[in-house]
């Protein structure tokens, strides 16, 4: 019995050590303005300098990574619902096979005139092509870019990327058995669409009874066993007949995002996502080695650079033959410009890495794993190089513009109120006074102009006495009640929504004659949008991605 005890205790004690290490990274790296991801990557460099990446490389360990990206994959699922698959098919089969033909088919003729065998340029160049859905989407989510048409574009080629990758590890998998590469890549594209078709039917016919039955138990344990099971058995499903794990994991996201409870499986889910992450990004940073990146340095940053370099190249090429525009192409392209998890396991397949000397392949591992940890700040480089070029001359006149509502502050609520109008093909003028948010906010694709509607002298230029709504969701909310008297005298006929960082002051403001909204409570985004659509009086069509089931039955019908 104490035997069986001390065998648990060591199988557990890597995960408890990197966890633990993992807070002390996160808060480190917050307390320095980076991001989390950069602080797991850090973790796992230092302590394979220190000669541990064999103390973290057990089962245990790879597990938990392993299920941090399924759980991503099943997070972007929660949002694919079929009908936005639909919607988004353009940029998903387009925009992606462009993406992969340029970067794949650009790396795969590099290798070629480098003089290395034809199969390894193709698998590898392609394998190059891909980018992290891991630190991408991580990344999306942390800079509230899910909605403008940058985070959507990215999401959208990295679901086909995915699929992209399943026939890469068959192809590499082929060179190793010996079989002939068309009929496995042929037969793994009808396991992928039986998959997607049998996910289908799941979330259409099965998935809404069977949350109405757990519903009535009315237990939130059952929920989360319920969210956890889907996630990992889908992608155990596709593992087993011969797919990719994340794949599944995307898939069973997908048979849920249909249903009215996506919301509440998401919440189950989050939780479980960022913890596994953290592994997965802690597991990329011991992959490293100390001892190549030594020996080797020069040839390792040379592999590093000319990799993110020419991805970035190749990306910002495939925007441009999109018709996207320069900023949005750069944006874009320096975003997806890392390379790949899949991109690692491929290079480590015996059939592949017996077709070049080891050292290449160890040399482009290494550049990969510091493409990934370098990703936030050559995403923020392009970032603010396509705020550059699309932020023109200031407008000295606003009030042309018949826009109905007026938003000021481009933050988290902002950009929801946004994106909601512009769904529904309602203008508005966005201002933000804050420099750098501007910045980002015109990198991000958004229509906003800086400048300080604390000063009355600015209204006139933005047209204020045309407006029917004004959305007050900058963090400066105490100017509002200042100005109160003000706007009461000089604007008594616009309806005044403003966002709260907490419950303190919504009766106050509620007796000033302003719409307060609680933003950080459950549905607050929701709730300041629904508030501005009843103070416009005009009713809101929903994204097919958070429509009810009754809705989408209406919707398409």
């Amino acid at each position: 019995m104490a035997g069986e005890s001390s065998q648990i205790l060591e199988t557990i004690q890597p995960a408890i050590t990197l966890l633990g290490l993992g807070i002390v990274a996160a808060l480190v790296s917050r307390a320095c303005r980076l991001s989390p991801i950069v602080g797991y990557l850090g973790l796992g460099l230092g302590l394979a300098a220190l000669g541990l990446a064999d103390d973290f490389s057990g089962p245990v360990v790879a597990t938990l990574a392993e299920a941090g990206v399924m759980f991503l994959l099943f997070n972007l699922g929660l949002h694919f619902s079929l009908g936005r698959i639909k919607a988004e098919a353009a940029n998903i089969f387009g925009f992606g096979t462009l993406q992969m033909v340029v970067a794949g088919g650009g790396f795969t003729a590099l290798f070629l005139l480098f003089g290395l065998p034809t199969e390894f340029a193709i698998i590898g160049g392609f394998a190059l092509g891909l980018s992290s859905t891991a630190v991408v989407i991580g990344l999306v989510r942390e800079r509230d870019q899910e909605d403008c048409p940058v985070g959507r574009a990215a999401q959208s080629i990295l679901i086909f990327q995915d699929i992209a990758a399943i026939l890469l590890l068959v192809a590499a998998g082929s060179l190793g058995s010996g079989g002939a590469l068309a009929p496995a890549l042929g037969l793994a594209g009808l396991k992928a669409l039986a998959a997607f078709g049998i996910a289908v039917l799941f979330g259409r016919y099965l998935t809404g009874r069977l949350f109405r039955l757990i519903a009535r138990v009315g237990s939130s344990e059952v929920y989360t066993a319920t969210a956890l099971f889907i996630a990992l058995a889908a992608g155990w499903a596709t593992g087993m007949a011969g797919l990719s794990l994340t794949l599944g994991a995307f898939l069973g996201g997908m048979a849920v995002a249909d249903s009215r409870y996506r919301i509440m499986v998401q919440t189950e889910i989050d939780a479980f996502r960022g913890l596994f992450l953290s592994f997965f990004f802690i597991s990329v940073g011991l992959s490293i080695d100390p001892g190549l990146l030594a020996e080797n340095w020069l040839w390792v940053i040379l592999a590093a650079v000319g990799m993110i370099a020419l991805k970035c190249l190749f990306n910002v090429i495939a925007g441009l033959a999109n018709r996207w525009s320069v900023p949005g192409s750069i944006q874009l392209g320096f975003l997806l410009g890392q390379g790949s998890e899949f991109a690692l396991v491929i290079f480590a397949l015996p059939a592949v890495a017996g077709l070049v000397e080891p050292r290449l392949i160890s040399i482009m591992v290494t550049a990969i794993a510091i493409s990934l940890a370098v990703t936030p700040a050559i995403s923020n480089i392009g970032r603010k190089l396509a705020g550059k070029l699309r932020a023109g001359p200031p407008d000295k006149k606003l009030a042309g513009d018949d826009a109905p509502v007026v938003i000021i502050g481009l933050g988290p609520a902002g950009r929801a109120v946004a994106d909601a109008l512009s769904y529904n093909d309602i203008g508005y003028l966005a201002v933000e006074p804050n420099p750098e948010r501007f910045e980002i906010a015109v990198a991000d694709g958004y229509h906003v102009h800086q400048a300080n509607p604390a000063d009355p002298r600015s209204w006139d230029a933005m047209g204020m006495g045309k407006r029917e709504v004004v959305v007050i969701a900058t963090n400066n909310v105490g100017v509002s009640r200042e100005l109160t008297p003000l706007v009461q005298e000089r604007l008594p006929g616009i309806a005044r929504v403003i966002a709260l960082p907490g419950p303190d002051g919504l009766d106050e403001f509620a007796e000033l004659g302003m719409l307060p909204v609680d933003v950080k409570a459950p549905r607050g985004e929701e709730q300041i949008i629904e508030m501005v659509f009843q103070a416009l009086g005009r009713e809101r069509k929903l994204p097919v991605n958070e429509l009810t089931e009754e809705d989408r039955e209406l919707e398409f019908a």
